[in-house]
């Protein structure tokens, strides 16, 4: 695909804020031709025995950890330069290597085979992957959330198409090489540059799709794989809160929620966003919170010191600006931290701490995916409880208590998928130890994103023995 025939989208650089490259969108058509080599491609792939994808899965895995600096080098161009691009690499290579440990088990404990009982009649079961996954990627962890997906259905045997972020498509150059190095995978898994236009094309030609993104165009994803029948797999934002209780060791807390609201400059979906804290404990854990916060630096004008670096997208900058505005503007007080600030192009904000907020307010309702930490009140365990539940996100939340079990008790009445107790943003925890979750709420819809998810099951009935006559049934009834 040249540029010649193409849209050029512009790419901005999230440290100097200047477009500095153009990608040329597939269109339609392109995607079409792809998907049509991928479905041709997929027949001997999704047939080959798990070992041999297995095998070639590893190859790759290899091949990714031999250019794992060029990976690295990209997509800290894409997200100015933030943490999870140092570990994106070794997260994919972990899921490749575990994945290829229990894949067979998985196929194995999917498998129902035996026999009716007093009958000649038998069963068993095919497993067969959908012919062509789609991937649409997000743009806050470009190359890990991308690949991530991808690694499931490529062990079920399904071809794969991901379209990147048109915000933050460098990684996809690095990582293609890595695939043309394996050329049985380069036969079944590509991606491909292009915006919404071309995110609807491969809903159009692929057999099912996995969105991650905002929940607005994510319903949007959902829409348009409805009208086709397809399934439609969709991770989506969080409004992650944190209880901590009256009895919580205040400085542990405040480490843990530093951590997990600015990690990335709190661009992930399982950022902390809400703090709520027992009365009798807020204004200590708001002066360690603010103690904390101090520490950090921004990553500028050196990468390579301190821990939070600008805002990847320009308008992500100006959401978390607008909620802040409007929190001020309701009574909310910034003890530490504030608006966004351009240094050398690149939108950076300091970690961001605010009290005196209420549910009135957008900081408190909407995804602000930036390094903002809004500290509320609560008087009891119920209040905690409720307030924590008073979203339409379900994605992620956490419990940090004076013993195990009491953080457990309040976590097991929280509404969302994964809940961290006795810290925050475990999810990557959770996630490396191959654990699974669903969301609740708006944060995500369809089954989840292991193997299993890509299969669809195939009954198959044999009568062993000699089938029923029609004529001989019905002359005993009439005899």
């Amino acid at each position: 695909m040249t540029a010649d025939n193409h849209r050029l989208l512009p790419i901005r650089n999230p440290r100097t804020g200047e477009i500095d490259m153009h990608i040329p969108a597939a269109s339609a058509t392109d995607i079409a031709e792809t998907c049509a080599g991928l479905r041709r491609a997929q027949e001997s792939w999704g047939r080959a025995p798990i070992a041999h994808r297995i095998e070639v899965m590893k190859r790759w895995a290899e091949r990714l950890k031999a250019r794992r600096a060029e990976l690295v080098e990209a997509d800290s161009i894409d997200t100015g330069y933030g943490q999870i691009s140092q570990v994106a690499p070794d997260m994919i290579i972990g899921t490749i290597l575990r994945t290829s440990n229990f894949a067979p088990a998985i196929f194995e404990q999917a498998r129902r085979k035996g026999a009716t009982p007093g009958t000649a009649i038998q069963y068993d079961t095919n497993l067969r992957p959908y012919p062509i996954a789609g991937i649409i990627g997000p743009w806050n962890a470009p190359m890990m959330l991308s690949t991530l997906h991808a690694i499931p259905p490529l062990f079920a045997g399904c071809a794969v198409i991901v379209k990147s972020s048109e915000v933050t498509p460098r990684f996809v150059k690095p990582l293609m090489e890595t695939i043309h190095e394996v050329p049985e995978l380069a036969q079944v898994l590509t991606y491909v540059f292009g915006d919404g236009e071309t995110g609807q094309a491969i809903i159009d030609h692929a057999d099912i799709i996995n969105f991650t993104g905002s929940v607005p165009n994510g319903r949007k994803v959902a829409e348009a794989c409805a009208r086709r029948f397809i399934p439609a797999i969709l991770e989506l934002g969080g409004k992650d809160p944190v209880v901590i209780t009256e009895t919580a060791d205040l400085n542990r807390a405040a480490k843990a929620v530093l951590r997990g609201a600015v990690t990335s400059t709190g661009q992930v979906c399982f950022s902390i966003e809400r703090i709520y804290v027992h009365e009798k404990v807020h204004d200590a854990f708001v002066d360690l919170l603010v103690r904390e916060a101090e520490r950090v630096e921004l990553n500028y004008p050196d990468v390579n010191r301190g821990q939070i670096g600008p805002f990847i997208a320009e308008r992500q900058a100006k959401i978390v600006d607008g909620h802040l505005d409007d929190a001020v503007s309701k009574g909310a007080q910034i003890r530490f931290g504030g608006k966004s600030q351009n240094l050398g192009g690149g939108l950076y904000m300091r970690p961001t701490v605010l009290t005196g907020v209420n549910h009135d307010m957008a900081i408190m309702r909407d995804e602000t995916f930036g390094p903002v930490m809004p500290v509320m009140k609560y008087r009891t365990e119920d209040e905690a409880v409720r307030l924590a539940n008073d979203t339409y996100f379900g994605l992620s939340a956490a419990v940090i208590a004076g013993t195990e079990e009491e953080a457990r008790r309040i976590a097991d009445r929280l509404d969302a998928g994964m809940i961290s107790v006795q810290d925050t943003f475990l999810t990557f925890a959770g996630f490396g130890a191959g654990l699974q979750s669903d969301s609740f709420k708006f944060s995500g819809m369809g089954p989840r994103t292991g193997m299993l998810a890509f299969l669809r099951r195939q009954g198959v009935v044999i009568n062993a023995g000699e089938p029923e006559s029609l004529i001989e049934e019905r002359l005993k009834a009439v005899g």
